[in-house]
């Protein structure tokens, strides 16, 4: 029997995720219907979490020590957050995977693990 690999490995482990988190946060704010929710954050912080988050979610080691979803985006949610924006940050990060060559079916993978994210980010 041999153990299918996580998507955290087809992704290409640590150093992949954290390029990928990297890059995608360099779209994000370079959005401009994006960038007001960023305002007064430290990114370099928000990268951080957003990587250990996002290793956790995709099957790697987990060390995220975040809030929960819906408590830490309550306030975005109550500045405007909502659909269309959550659609623009998996559009920027499937673009963000597909430039770094990760093939369609594992992007597609990836937005089905955080698509569910949705209620709880949106507060509903």
């Amino acid at each position: 029997m041999t153990d299918t690999p996580s998507l955290y490995d087809r992704l290409g482990g640590e150093a992949a995720v954290e390029a990928a988190i990297a890059r995608f946060y360099d779209k994000v704010m370079g959005d401009p219907s994006l960038t007001p929710f960023f305002s007064g954050l430290d990114m370099g912080k928000q990268i951080e979490k957003q990587i250990a988050f996002m290793t956790m979610a995709f099957g790697g080691p987990s060390r995220y020590t975040g809030l929960e979803l819906r408590v830490a985006h309550a306030g975005l949610v109550a500045r405007g957050l909502g659909d269309t924006h959550f659609d623009a940050l998996l559009a920027h990060l499937a673009e963000t995977l597909r430039e770094l060559g990760i093939d369609e079916a594992t992007v597609r993978e990836v937005g089905a693990v955080l698509a569910p994210t949705r209620n709880d980010v949106l507060s509903r």
